[in-house]
């Protein structure tokens, strides 16, 4: 790669609404500006990408009636050739996706579950060896009717694996059976009641994790310990301020922690907001410092590009991804551009 070259970006896009499915983009080194190379819409409704570790194969969640997934290799021309696709994942709408222990697990919002799907040799997909499904509900009736597994990723450590559902208001804890591709649960932390959490982000000391919450404009701090696989809650820590235009009907959508692990940056749809939240020493307290504008409207996903010096924000309603240059010293991101992208669903960074 040249010098001015920094690494590819692949934005997923909802087909449905004029979204070009799987966008990949080059990624200036200097910018962090992103210039198109390729799309292709093999796959409709692509919810969330998730590369694998040596970014040869990248897998995309497909948010249908049924489930779908698919695998497609990464070319050095930045194109991307089908590896086949899994049509039916015996659930509901993923919405998130994440690869552990050989294979790809999958979040489905609609029916509350988790499809573990085994990943072959050349990154290809198997079809499903199992479906874990939730049970239970929450005080809202509206969104919380049923069980809505929005995001699953491995711990730091390897050891577990981590489920959030925002219809029960709880992170699971699981163990993964690699040779039978199921997944079982080991222990369960109940947040406040209502809250609706959609995604958790550990801390770089691998120690810590926030749970940022949908239906409540917030997110718990929480200490992590891999050798028991137990989930604490220690408290909650505010994304808008009291009597911010929006902050009772907000949607908070994604959630990164700095690389550095001062900060911790949340994206907030309806009010299209990042909010900039200050960590403590101990990791364990967290302040609201400020918002800023998200660059356009209803920012689904934010994301961290590789060297942590700058955030994107996939705004789904106004058809583009925004870059922000961060400063250091305060965490407050910067707008320093903007690239259209219609539908964008989500960014992530090979």
């Amino acid at each position: 790669m040249s010098e001015h070259h920094g690494g590819r970006a692949f934005i997923g896009s909802y087909t449905e609404a004029g979204g070009r499915g799987v966008v990949v983009a080059d990624v200036a080194a200097d910018t962090g500006a992103l210039t198109e190379r390729s799309a292709t819409n093999a796959l409709p409704q692509p919810s969330y990408l998730k590369l694998s570790d040596d970014a040869s194969v990248l897998y995309a969640a497909s948010e249908t009636e049924r489930g779908r997934a698919a695998a497609f290799r990464v070319g050095a021309d930045a194109t991307l050739a089908p590896l086949g696709e899994v049509r039916d994942l015996r659930a509901d709408g993923p919405a998130h996706l994440t690869l552990a222990g050989g294979h790809l697990l999958v979040a489905n919002y609609g029916s509350g579950s988790f499809t573990v799907l085994p990943v072959e040799a050349d990154g290809a997909l198997g079809e499903a060896s199992s479906v874990f499904a939730h049970e239970g509900s929450g005080p809202n009736a509206e969104r919380q009717e049923g069980p809505h597994a929005h995001q699953v990723l491995p711990d730091p450590s390897g050891r577990w694996v981590l489920g959030v559902d925002l219809g029960t208001d709880s992170v699971r804890v699981y163990r993964l059976d690699a040779s039978a591709g199921t997944l079982a649960v080991h222990a369960e932390t109940v947040l406040t009641r209502g809250r609706g959490p959609r995604h958790l982000a550990f801390h770089p000391d691998g120690r810590h994790a926030y749970v940022l919450h949908e239906l409540h404009p917030s997110l718990t701090v929480c200490r992590w310990d891999a050798e028991t696989g137990t989930l604490e809650a220690l408290g909650e820590a505010p994304l808008l301020e009291e009597g911010t235009p929006g902050r009772d009907t907000s949607n908070a959508s994604a959630i990164v922690v700095d690389r550095a692990g001062r900060f911790v940056w949340a994206a907030n749809r309806g009010p299209d907001s990042i909010s900039v939240v200050a960590l403590d020493e101990s990791h364990e307290k967290a302040e609201l410092v400020t918002t800023v504008p998200c660059g356009g409207r209803w920012p689904r996903d934010l994301a961290l590009d590789p060297a942590g010096r700058r955030l994107y924000a996939a705004n789904e309603h106004s058809g583009d991804v925004t870059w922000f240059d961060v400063d250091p010293d305060t965490g407050v991101p910067v707008k320093a551009g903007a690239v259209e992208m219609p539908a964008a669903s989500c960014v992530v960074f090979g």
